[in-house]
């Protein structure tokens, strides 16, 4: 998109002159020439004004589909009282999209609302953020046919999804402190679920195989509770009370890593010196815990903007579901103790 310091090179001429010329200023003192050029160069490179772009944007808005957003209650906002960062950053991904693109998002539903009925015949097309339970898939169904799913795939048969492959991340993680020399390598994580159903959980099973092929699984240094800050503080509290703690953690989000670093500090226990951490999220919180937290990268943000693609695909008349993987990435930090 051409700028004003664009026209001003152009145009020979200076960007405070250029800018009071295209808004009309009537107290500028240029020649009819200057003013003249200033024009054709600001319509030679396609330049718009904010005022007309604002402007095309609400016609945009008038006649863009209407997209609604549907979010579950997760156990970390109703336990620690935040927002999930994860989920959140998502949600962010789809609306900075959505603005780009000149669509409004009016509708957001969580799934504990009393009234969810209220909107299920005004939207043209939902984002699912999260895990979804099957006996509420009814309820999304309603909605609208036009669904694209985020961070799960409960059919790719028939829907569209944004998924992470978290077997491939969770081995990034777990490699990385295997070539580091730890062998005595615990698990902390929490429950996949919707409601009640609980849901297979990779990170879980895939550290269980890798550590089974390594012949270093220890059933006794694993441990499961929710995804939650005040879970990861409380479980690595009983592991220190348990004793014969493990050389290592891969923790299966930032967010319990916190709470168990929380608790190792509170146990004057050295983060990485005595209890090396591998964690999965790297939300903005990870670079700026007590010990900066190695951590698996979600693109979280990529993925809430890929799922409008999707969907303004599927609106526009595509029958083929797709399902997208976006990639992760292992950032190292200083928890996990670089040898």
């Amino acid at each position: 998109m051409a700028t004003i310091k664009d026209i001003a090179a152009n145009a020979n001429v200076s960007s405070s002159t250029v800018s009071r010329v295209l808004n009309n200023d009537p107290t500028i003192s240029v020649t009819h020439e200057t003013r003249d050029r200033i024009l054709e160069v600001a319509k030679q490179l396609g330049y718009k004004t904010v005022r007309k772009r604002k402007t095309e944007q609400k016609l945009t808005q008038s006649n863009s589909p209407r997209i609604g957003i549907f979010l579950p209650h997760t156990l970390e906002e109703q336990e620690d009282g935040v927002d999930d960062p994860y989920l959140t950053s998502i949600r962010q991904g789809v609306e900075s999209e959505c603005l780009n693109r000149g669509i409004f998002t009016n509708k957001v539903m969580r799934l504990s609302d009393d009234h969810q009925e209220q909107i299920i015949d005004d939207i043209d097309g939902l984002i699912v953020i999260g895990s979804i339970d099957i006996n509420v898939m009814h309820l999304v169904r309603k909605c609208s046919d036009n669904i694209v799913f985020v961070n799960c795939s409960p059919d790719e048969d028939k829907f569209d999804s944004v998924v992470i492959d978290f077997e491939k991340a969770t081995t990034s993680a777990l490699k990385h402190l295997l070539d580091q020399g730890y062998k005595k390598i615990g698990y902390i994580g929490g429950k996949e679920r919707f409601k009640n159903q609980v849901i297979e959980d990779k990170r879980h099973t895939t550290f269980v195989k890798i550590l089974k092929s390594e012949g270093l699984y220890n059933e006794d240094h694993v441990f499961i509770g929710e995804y939650t800050m005040t879970h990861g503080y409380e479980l690595m509290k009983t592991i220190i009370k348990k004793g014969n703690l493990p050389e290592a953690f891969f923790i299966g989000s930032d967010s319990m890593s916190i709470g168990a670093m929380r608790a190792l500090r509170e146990a004057n226990l050295k983060v990485p010196e005595e209890i090396a951490i591998a964690s999965f999220n790297d939300i903005q919180m990870a670079r700026f815990a007590s010990t900066p937290l190695t951590t698996v990268k979600v693109y979280t943000e990529q993925m809430g903007r890929t799922s409008i693609q999707l969907l303004l695909d599927r609106i526009a008349g595509r029958e083929l579901p797709l399902k997208v993987t976006v990639p992760t990435k292992l950032i190292v930090r200083d928890s996990s103790g670089l040898k």
